[in-house]
């Protein structure tokens, strides 16, 4: 009986012990080490590059945006329903896009805070901060090209505001400048880079601010419909933007294995959902265009481009397709390219009776040829003589965005989808642009999980018929 007593005792004790001490110790021992509840600014900033070229400018999006500007044709399942223009006010199309680029935000949000000068624990991290501000102005302008209006002064705060409100598109471009003028402030006192974690440019932050100041130049030319000062604005950044194709702000870290390739790469194997379109191919082709055997693949020794929006649904073997894909396991995801800069000065230069802006799009054609291996001179000498110099003498801005368009195929769609809907150039040939139940894709719809959850702040749109508010639509938020 003494024996039992004492046991008990002796597990009261030892239980008394281990519970008094539990707490705080078992905390520690059960600490998860691999799953760090703070991460360090430098270990953010390749996800967020990695998410924005893979999921904002690799995927849906200008999967999409080639069918719509007919830079391809869709010819099977979801491409093919684009194609047709069925459906495509669907809430759950881009509902993943639109998670992926707030997801970003959040991801440079942290960043952002994180190399605070005043309350965060990496103040002088000027070089993450700059970055940040950088790919957090492409996120939010992708949002609101895409869209239109979009959450963003109440967005990303998690619990604390679960029903941001939409802000106005032309506020979102003060905003867009606004961070890409920070960037550039804080890229130039850089003290501190970690060039091992920047996937784009290798830690070298003056291609970063080139990269800042060139995509000023993009978003001040998209608002030349809104602003009367836009092609002086927009002149005014391209003396600090990039100088040649060393300088594009692209993303080259594909791998040639299935879970590190290229998006499109991927897209074009597993699913083989687009073709070539016939709009674009009869545009070089009425220009003889070079690039042709570099743009696409024959069916039986011959071009054969599927018709935009007729069609006949095939998974391959029918149609032409991309050569560029098909050959660009590792090629990379452009954000924005030298060739692009080069047009917006041209553009500029056009609209205010500078004929520099001939030698301006020669430089880009150029730089396009270039970028598509294309290195000789004569070749694009020869092309811009003989094949477009008596198309520009008719229509000078007709010409200079169609070649623009040509030079956009395939990865930089997005780009040329924005492009066409602020300008009208090329023409479209989808017959279905034209119906009464369909029409023109002038914006996305706003994605599932923003109409399920915060139905109250999301404009109410039809994709057909409003366009956003810099392509001459109104906005739809007070």
């Amino acid at each position: 009986m003494i024996m039992k007593t004492i046991r008990i005792f002796l597990y009261i004790a030892v239980a008394s012990f281990l519970f008094a001490c539990s707490e705080d110790k078992m905390d520690e021992i059960n600490k998860e080490r691999n799953d760090a509840l703070e991460m360090a600014a430098k270990n953010i900033l390749p996800d967020i590059m990695l998410k924005t070229a893979f999921e904002v400018a690799g995927t849906d999006i200008p999967w999409y945006a080639t069918v719509y500007i007919e830079h391809s044709a869709g010819t099977w399942a979801q491409s093919a329903t684009a194609d047709k223009r069925v459906a495509q006010n669907d809430a759950s199309l881009f509902n993943n896009n639109w998670m992926s680029i707030y997801d970003v935000l959040n991801a440079c949000k942290a960043v952002i805070d994180k190399t605070d000068p005043v309350n965060g624990d990496e103040s002088t991290n000027n070089w993450a901060r700059g970055i940040a501000y950088v790919m957090t102005a492409y996120n939010l302008a992708t949002a609101t090209d895409m869209w239109g209006e979009v959450p963003w002064t109440e967005a990303l705060q998690g619990a604390e505001e679960l029903t941001p409100k939409y802000d106005k598109q032309s506020f979102l471009y003060t905003e867009i400048q606004r961070l890409l003028d920070s960037a550039i402030v804080n890229l130039g006192k850089t003290s501190i880079k970690y060039g091992a974690f920047d996937y784009i440019y290798g830690g070298d932050e003056t291609k970063w601010i080139k990269a800042a100041w060139s995509l000023k130049a993009r978003y001040y030319l998209r608002l030349s419909q809104r602003d009367a000062n836009a092609y002086d604005k927009a002149l005014a950044c391209i003396a600090n933007g990039f100088t040649s194709n060393d300088d594009n702000f692209l993303f080259a870290a594909y791998e040639s294995s299935a879970s590190g390739e290229n998006p499109w790469y991927q897209f074009l194997a597993d699913r083989t959902h687009l073709s070539a379109s016939k709009t674009l191919y009869d545009l070089m082709n009425e220009r003889v265009d070079p690039r042709i055997a570099a743009y696409f693949t024959q069916i039986d020794g011959a071009y054969n481009p599927a018709p935009n929006g007729t069609a006949t649904e095939s998974q391959g073997g029918v149609y032409s397709t991309s050569l560029l894909t098909e050959n660009g396991q590792t090629a990379p995801t452009p954000l924005m390219t030298y060739h692009e800069l080069k047009f917006i000065q041209a553009e500029c230069l056009l609209h205010k009776g500078d004929l520099g802006w001939q030698m301006a799009m020669g430089e880009a054609v150029a730089a396009n040829f270039q970028w598509h291996g294309i290195t000789d001179v004569q070749v694009v000498t020869d092309y811009l003589l003989n094949n477009i110099a008596p198309l520009a003498a008719v229509d000078p801005l007709k010409e200079l965005l169609t070649q623009k368009y040509i030079a956009f195929y395939e990865f930089e769609a997005t780009e040329a989808y924005n492009d066409y809907r602020r300008t009208g150039v090329p023409s479209m040939n989808n017959p279905n642009n034209l119906t009464a139940t369909g029409g023109f894709v002038n914006r996305f719809p706003y994605a599932i999980s923003e109409v399920s959850s915060n139905s109250e702040n999301v404009p109410s749109i039809d994709v057909f018929k409003n366009k956003v508010w810099w392509a001459g639509g109104n906005e739809l938020v007070e």
